[in-house]
């Protein structure tokens, strides 16, 4: 199938791609520290309720409300002291516990009143106020239910739903084997760094950018190293790339010039559905497929690999991994720039929040926008999202995105 010609929007695209289904991936039981940026293969089930117990929200004292003095002040010797990971007696009547936040409530107790409330001595404790009954408890299960779906699968795993786990008492999750994806750089003037620049040569920077990005995001990367501008050896890489991987990235030798030649081995080793995008930077970024291994070929330009990678090939690899959808971070900022040069194609800058004089946070640019200054982008916060012939002037509202959002 030959690529269609008219540019297309990064939306269309990407629902383009997703319509293939995910990978059918293996499932591996893994350590909680182990867990961060994994994938959960199934729904997980409390097999406790939390908390497990009523406890105390306060330090204070822990009474029968019905012992309180609705006309005034109410005095009670105090029984027992009640600390955390400790075990409670049942409360005798007409007496108070002394209680610290955490602990558990004795049966027959019903209200903690906090300290600041009450006026405690040794034998004894008045209270000056009274609270709501049941005032500051955590009932047991409030939190999660026995049995309930407490993570279900998809959840991509992070700080907080790695110490649910741990709250349950958990050791280990059943999780998604990390996608695999093999990555391949294409350009003859590309060497490693560290070797000695001959004239027309460059230090290659995209891979280490492509990786560092994927990683990050929680996937598996196979280096496949520089290939040759050589239809016969981008062909051997895309072929070996399918036998070994998940999916196949490649940045560069996707346009239209003589020595772009990942357009032309994909087509001839596989199919190319999608390959021009109305975006600026990453027009160039194609997709297909080598035999049946999914293919994504990234612009050659730092900076648009870098952002095609954020905004189109991590959406599609959570796809692909079966990661819940998520949805873009957008915000409504006030732009502290001008830009009075609208694009035929959606624009994305390199930008980052700052408090304006009023203590509004405002988006401000890089001064250099081109596709490979690089500096702009270890600069970037995040970027400014400009529709198709979008002009902006100082104090209008942009669109904001921020980069950690996309890259998790």
């Amino acid at each position: 199938m030959k690529p269609k010609t008219q540019l297309t929007s990064l939306e269309d695209a990407i629902a383009q791609m997703c319509q293939i289904p995910a990978s059918r991936l293996a499932i591996e039981e893994v350590p909680l520290k182990q867990l961060y940026g994994r994938v959960l293969a199934e729904n997980l089930h409390a097999p406790v309720q939390i908390p497990h117990w009523d406890y105390s929200a306060m330090d204070g004292y822990v009474l029968r409300y019905a012992d309180l003095n609705a006309n005034g002040e109410t005095t009670l010797p105090i029984s027992q002291r009640i600390t955390a990971g400790s075990s409670a007696q049942p409360l005798e009547p007409k007496t108070a516990a002394r209680i610290f936040t955490g602990s558990p409530i004795p049966s027959g107790a019903d209200t903690v009143v906090m300290q600041e409330d009450c006026t405690g001595t040794e034998g004894s404790v008045t209270f000056h106020r009274i609270p709501k009954q049941g005032a500051n408890i955590r009932r047991a299960g409030e939190d999660i239910q026995r049995d309930a779906v407490c993570l279900a699968a998809g959840t991509l795993l992070d700080a907080a739903s790695v110490g649910l786990a741990a709250s349950l008492g958990l050791t280990s999750l059943a999780v998604k084997k990390r996608l695999r994806v093999a990555l391949l750089c294409t350009g003859d003037e590309i060497i490693e760094p560290g070797n000695p620049l001959l004239p027309g040569q460059i230090h290659g920077s995209n891979a280490y950018i492509l990786t560092g990005m994927l990683e990050r995001a929680g996937y598996e990367v196979i280096d496949l190293g520089q290939v040759p501008d050589r239809l016969d050896a981008t062909v051997a890489a895309l072929s070996r790339a399918s036998k070994e991987a998940d999916i196949i990235v490649s940045t560069g030798g996707v346009s239209v010039g003589e020595e772009d030649h990942v357009r032309a081995a994909v087509e001839q080793a596989g199919r190319l559905d999608l390959w021009r995008l109305n975006i600026k930077p990453g027009k160039p970024l194609a997709f297909g497929h080598v035999g049946t291994t999914p293919f994504v070929g990234l612009p050659g330009n730092p900076v648009s690999a870098y952002i095609t990678c954020a905004l189109a090939l991590i959406p599609f690899l959570r796809h692909l991994q079966g990661t819940q959808a998520m949805s873009a971070l957008t915000f409504e900022d006030r732009a502290a720039f001008d830009w009075p040069r609208s694009d035929k194609r959606r624009e994305f800058l390199r930008a980052r929040l700052s408090l304006g004089a009023d203590g509004t946070p405002e988006a401000t640019i890089h001064p250099q926008q081109g596709s490979g200054v690089l500096s702009s982008v270890v600069w970037a916060e995040g970027l400014v999202d400009l529709a198709e012939e979008q002009t902006v002037r100082r104090g209008d509202k942009v669109r904001y995105r921020p980069l950690t959002g996309m890259l998790g």
